[in-house]
Protein backbone atom coordinates (compact mmCIF):
# COMPACT_ATOMS: atom_id res chain seq x y z
CA UNK A 1 0.00 0.00 0.00
CA UNK A 2 1.58 3.42 -0.35
CA UNK A 3 0.02 4.98 2.72
CA UNK A 4 2.27 2.03 4.32
CA UNK A 5 1.24 -1.03 6.65
CA UNK A 6 -1.15 1.63 8.86
CA UNK A 7 -4.79 2.96 8.48
CA UNK A 8 -3.32 6.48 8.02
CA UNK A 9 -5.34 7.84 10.70
CA UNK A 10 -3.89 11.20 11.39
CA UNK A 11 -5.45 12.05 14.86
CA UNK A 12 -6.23 9.93 17.75
CA UNK A 13 -9.69 8.88 18.05
CA UNK A 14 -9.90 10.33 21.85
CA UNK A 15 -8.93 13.28 20.99
CA UNK A 16 -11.88 13.50 18.18
CA UNK A 17 -14.42 12.80 21.43
CA UNK A 18 -12.79 15.06 23.36
CA UNK A 19 -12.69 17.82 21.00
CA UNK A 20 -16.48 17.74 20.56
CA UNK A 21 -16.64 17.52 24.23
CA UNK A 22 -14.50 20.65 24.71
CA UNK A 23 -16.78 22.49 21.83
CA UNK A 24 -19.85 21.63 23.81
CA UNK A 25 -18.09 23.19 27.18
CA UNK A 26 -17.35 26.01 25.20
CA UNK A 27 -21.28 26.47 23.91
CA UNK A 28 -22.15 25.83 27.38
CA UNK A 29 -20.42 28.51 29.03
CA UNK A 30 -21.00 31.21 26.10
CA UNK A 31 -24.95 30.86 25.30
CA UNK A 32 -25.53 30.00 28.60
CA UNK A 33 -27.85 27.01 28.27
CA UNK A 34 -30.23 25.66 30.19
CA UNK A 35 -28.75 22.24 31.89
CA UNK A 36 -30.03 18.66 31.41
CA UNK A 37 -32.83 19.17 34.44
CA UNK A 38 -31.58 16.14 36.50
CA UNK A 39 -31.03 16.20 39.75
CA UNK A 40 -27.43 15.58 41.23
CA UNK A 41 -27.49 12.44 42.20
CA UNK A 42 -29.46 11.04 38.83
CA UNK A 43 -26.62 12.73 36.84
CA UNK A 44 -23.87 11.59 39.05
CA UNK A 45 -25.25 8.10 39.21
CA UNK A 46 -25.71 7.86 34.90
CA UNK A 47 -22.61 9.69 34.46
CA UNK A 48 -20.22 6.88 36.47
CA UNK A 49 -22.74 4.06 35.21
CA UNK A 50 -22.17 5.28 31.40
CA UNK A 51 -18.60 6.33 31.98
CA UNK A 52 -17.81 3.06 34.05
CA UNK A 53 -19.58 1.00 30.68
CA UNK A 54 -17.73 2.43 28.29
CA UNK A 55 -14.33 2.62 29.81
CA UNK A 56 -14.83 -1.62 30.37
CA UNK A 57 -15.64 -1.87 26.67
CA UNK A 58 -12.87 -0.51 25.82
CA UNK A 59 -10.98 -2.27 28.27
CA UNK A 60 -12.54 -5.57 26.99
CA UNK A 61 -12.12 -4.69 23.61
CA UNK A 62 -8.21 -2.99 23.36
CA UNK A 63 -7.13 -6.67 26.07
CA UNK A 64 -7.99 -8.56 22.92
CA UNK A 65 -5.66 -6.30 21.11
CA UNK A 66 -3.05 -6.71 22.77
CA UNK A 67 -3.49 -10.64 23.51
CA UNK A 68 -3.47 -11.11 20.43
CA UNK A 69 -0.21 -9.37 20.12
CA UNK A 70 -1.56 -6.05 17.71
CA UNK A 71 -1.90 -3.31 17.77
CA UNK A 72 -4.87 -1.09 19.67
CA UNK A 73 -3.48 2.61 17.58
CA UNK A 74 -4.83 2.75 14.38
CA UNK A 75 -2.11 4.68 13.37
CA UNK A 76 0.41 1.38 13.53
CA UNK A 77 0.14 -1.98 11.69
CA UNK A 78 -2.29 -4.30 12.54
CA UNK A 79 -1.11 -8.13 12.64
CA UNK A 80 -3.89 -9.37 13.04
CA UNK A 81 -7.54 -9.47 12.59
CA UNK A 82 -9.75 -9.63 15.95
CA UNK A 83 -13.33 -10.91 15.47
CA UNK A 84 -13.78 -12.76 18.84
CA UNK A 85 -15.35 -11.08 22.35
CA UNK A 86 -17.42 -7.53 21.33
CA UNK A 87 -15.85 -7.88 18.12
CA UNK A 88 -18.38 -10.41 17.19
CA UNK A 89 -21.45 -7.70 17.88
CA UNK A 90 -19.51 -4.52 16.72
CA UNK A 91 -16.68 -4.11 14.33
CA UNK A 92 -15.65 -0.64 16.69
CA UNK A 93 -16.86 -1.71 20.21
CA UNK A 94 -13.99 1.12 21.51
CA UNK A 95 -15.28 3.66 19.46
CA UNK A 96 -18.53 1.93 20.65
CA UNK A 97 -17.15 2.59 24.07
CA UNK A 98 -16.04 5.80 23.42
CA UNK A 99 -19.11 6.95 22.59
CA UNK A 100 -20.94 5.26 25.82
CA UNK A 101 -17.68 7.10 27.54
CA UNK A 102 -19.19 10.21 25.65
CA UNK A 103 -22.29 10.40 26.64
CA UNK A 104 -21.30 10.17 30.39
CA UNK A 105 -19.39 12.26 30.56
CA UNK A 106 -21.43 14.67 28.55
CA UNK A 107 -24.23 14.02 31.53
CA UNK A 108 -21.53 15.06 34.14
CA UNK A 109 -21.04 18.28 32.48
CA UNK A 110 -24.57 18.59 32.37
CA UNK A 111 -25.06 19.82 28.95
CA UNK A 112 -27.30 19.95 25.86
CA UNK A 113 -24.99 20.71 23.44
CA UNK A 114 -22.82 18.08 24.33
CA UNK A 115 -25.25 15.37 24.02
CA UNK A 116 -26.75 17.05 20.61
CA UNK A 117 -22.68 17.44 19.03
CA UNK A 118 -22.57 13.33 19.69
CA UNK A 119 -24.04 12.47 16.09
CA UNK A 120 -21.67 14.49 14.44
CA UNK A 121 -19.00 13.49 16.46
CA UNK A 122 -19.73 9.84 15.20
CA UNK A 123 -20.10 10.88 12.09
CA UNK A 124 -16.28 12.31 12.35
CA UNK A 125 -15.14 9.06 13.33
CA UNK A 126 -16.81 7.13 10.65
CA UNK A 127 -15.57 9.28 8.23
CA UNK A 128 -11.68 10.37 9.73
CA UNK A 129 -11.37 6.96 11.46
CA UNK A 130 -13.20 4.41 10.48
CA UNK A 131 -13.04 4.70 6.82
CA UNK A 132 -9.68 4.62 6.73
CA UNK A 133 -9.05 1.58 9.19
CA UNK A 134 -11.86 -0.38 6.85
CA UNK A 135 -9.95 0.15 3.65
CA UNK A 136 -6.67 -1.05 5.18
CA UNK A 137 -8.22 -4.01 6.95
CA UNK A 138 -10.09 -4.81 3.84
CA UNK A 139 -6.79 -4.13 1.60
CA UNK A 140 -4.18 -6.19 4.47
CA UNK A 141 -6.97 -9.29 5.42
CA UNK A 142 -8.63 -9.32 2.13
CA UNK A 143 -11.63 -12.01 2.11
CA UNK A 144 -11.49 -12.87 5.72
CA UNK A 145 -12.25 -9.06 6.62
CA UNK A 146 -14.77 -8.56 3.74
CA UNK A 147 -16.20 -12.01 5.36
CA UNK A 148 -16.10 -10.43 8.82
CA UNK A 149 -17.69 -7.19 7.54
CA UNK A 150 -20.87 -9.28 6.16
CA UNK A 151 -21.83 -10.98 9.34
CA UNK A 152 -20.66 -8.10 11.90
CA UNK A 153 -22.33 -4.42 12.03
CA UNK A 154 -20.00 -1.11 12.13
CA UNK A 155 -21.46 0.37 15.20
CA UNK A 156 -23.95 -2.11 16.71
Amino acid sequence: MSQGDHPGVVLPPPLIYFGFLAIAWGLQVWLHAPDLGLTLEARRGAAITLILAGLLLDGMAAGLFRRRDTAVEPWKPSTTLVTEGPYRFSRNPIYVGYAVTYIGLAVAMDNWFALGLLFPCLLAIDHFVIGREERYLSAKFGAAYQAYRARVRRWL
